[in-house]
């Protein structure tokens, strides 16, 4: 008889860890090869998936039969399932093993091959297992998808979160802290536009979440925070988002502002040049000769570093020592200190041009209901296009793909817009906050962290300064800040012995642009 090789394969961790498997299969090989006077030249033990043949075991056999292939050997299995569960790789394989002067068989599917009629039994026997496996991964896919369609979410949990089995068995994820706290204080940070993707993860890697760069942008991007499951599209399906069964961190709102600011619909108030102590007006400076940003460094002197803005250009040349340019921008923020007088009537312009405004582009409500309608037009004008064949069906689904999402972000923002009485109590909130601040300008400047001084600069300036050696040009300020200005302005004339008092105030005054500059 010629020597054989005995194959025993499993492929899952439970049975290779109870031994049960292999043991059985072992005992029925070796029985089957006592029976018949076989050799065995020796057991080959795998603990791998038979869709492939990248399997360390089978690779080492492998090694030996190249080395044997003067001599005829055969390997024997179980089932032909234990050989392989890929039709199209046994074949491949079958082929490489007749090379080598190999053959495979099962003892309880003996096929021989020598017969052509029980060639048409060897491609059942091999196909068999395939169609199996394609079947149970296709229950596993509609399952999967069922589940999401009922708002569950599959797979491991995404950072934030943790995976639970109710009693019954049905598996769901719930927060899991401190990480859910910190993606929380993610999306808040992301939503003020302040800093960009990457350095709100260093500092939240510095918090504890631990995540890498690209994965911490598939984060960013997943509803699943905000309590959506997105159901992928499949064959007529198109993709959809439902309510989920989990608790959400944030609020759809939220999530969708972020996502405004990460496709660049929302404007940063601050840059996003993250500096050394002595370089707080590092990116906010602007070169007088060229117009190029001013950067920053330091340079090494005999007992200390010297530090300097100067030009991204090394071909310009403009250069300034910062401890001059910090020193003259700290005088300057005693121009907008204001008296307390000026706050009082700062807060008493705002509200009373809040209340009296009622101009329907500044109404927020009214703006969303309108970009509604907008949707629902558009996509009532696709359906009829497609009525009248003016349009195919392909056409059609990326209307309604593109008209449905838009829908949902401002559904949810619409759902989440304050009542009026709420936009008073958060306005008067942050005029206090704006009031206390510039009362105590150079105080919260001076008394403030590096983040806190470029917060400060960022909110004053929306554009960049320019400083030319001797003192920054006038450069345009907040809003805000430029109506406290002309109020101090005017009651400074006032005092000064001025006989009249008028105000020519700008009646372009945000309700909700006012922000504090410490945002916690």
């Amino acid at each position: 008889m010629t020597p054989t090789y005995l194959y025993i394969r499993v492929s899952t961790d439970e049975q290779a860890r109870r031994g049960y498997s292999l043991r059985e299969q072992e005992d029925r090989l070796l029985q089957y090869c006592t029976l018949n006077g076989i050799e065995v030249l020796g057991i080959i033990r795998e603990d791998h998936s038979a869709k492939t043949f990248i399997r360390p075991e089978w690779k080492k056999l492998m090694i030996k039969l190249k080395k044997k292939r003067k001599m005829a050997v055969q390997i024997l299995c179980v089932k032909w399932d234990r050989f392989s569960r890929s039709i199209e790789a046994a074949y491949e394989m079958i082929g490489v093993l007749r090379s080598l002067n190999a053959t495979v068989n099962s003892i309880e599917q003996p096929v021989d091959v020598s017969i052509p009629e029980n060639k048409m039994m060897l491609a059942i026997y091999l196909a068999v297992p395939e169609v199996e496996n394609d079947r149970r991964a296709l229950n596993v896919f509609y399952g999967m998808r069922k589940a999401r369609r009922e708002g569950r979410w599959m797979g491991a949990a995404p950072l934030g979160y943790i995976n639970r089995v109710t009693p019954e068995g049905k598996k769901y994820i719930m927060p899991k802290q401190p990480e859910g706290a910190i993606m929380k204080w993610v999306f808040e940070e992301l939503a003020k536009g302040i800093y960009v993707a990457e350095q709100i993860r260093k500092m939240a890697n510095e918090k504890g979440l631990k995540c890498g760069h690209n994965n911490f942008w598939k984060l960013i991007r997943n509803p699943v925070y905000c309590g959506v499951v997105i159901v992928p599209p499949h064959k007529d399906d198109e993709i959809d988002f439902v309510k989920g069964q989990h608790q959400p961190i944030i609020s759809e709102a939220l999530f969708y502002k972020v996502q405004d600011v990460l496709n660049g619909n929302k404007r940063s108030v601050a840059t996003k040049v993250i500096s050394k102590e002595m370089l707080p007006l590092r990116g906010f400076l602007q070169c007088p000769n060229c117009s190029r940003m001013l950067t920053g460094s330091a340079s090494k002197g005999r007992h200390r570093h010297y530090y300097y803005y100067h030009c991204s250009s090394s071909a310009c040349g403009c250069r300034f020592k910062a401890e001059e340019v910090n020193r003259y921008f700290e005088r300057e923020l005693l121009k907008y200190k204001i008296m307390p007088e000026t706050g009082e009537l700062f807060k008493m312009v705002v509200l009373d041009e809040y209340h009296s405004s009622n101009r329907e582009e500044l109404d927020e409500r009214a703006l969303l209901f309108k970009k509604i309608e907008e949707q629902e037009a558009i996509l009532s004008n696709a359906r009829k296009k497609l009525m009248k064949d003016e349009i195919d069906g392909k056409d059609f689904k990326i209307i309604k793909m593109e008209c449905s999402e838009e829908l949902k972000k401002l559904e949810a923002l619409l759902a989440d817009l304050p009542s009026k009485s709420q936009n008073i109590k958060i306005i008067k909130t942050l005029l206090d906050e704006v009031v206390e601040i510039y009362s105590n300008i150079d105080k919260h400047y001076m008394e403030a962290d590096i983040e806190g001084k470029r917060r400060i600069i960022g909110s004053m300036y929306p554009e960049n300064l320019c400083f030319d050696g001797t003192k920054h040009r006038t450069a345009r300020l907040n809003e805000a800040l430029s109506l406290i200005l002309l109020i101090n302005n005017e009651l400074g004339a006032l005092k000064k012995g001025k006989d009249s008092f008028s105000l020519n105030l700008s009646p372009e005054v945000a309700r909700r642009g006012i922000e504090p500059l410490f945002q916690e």
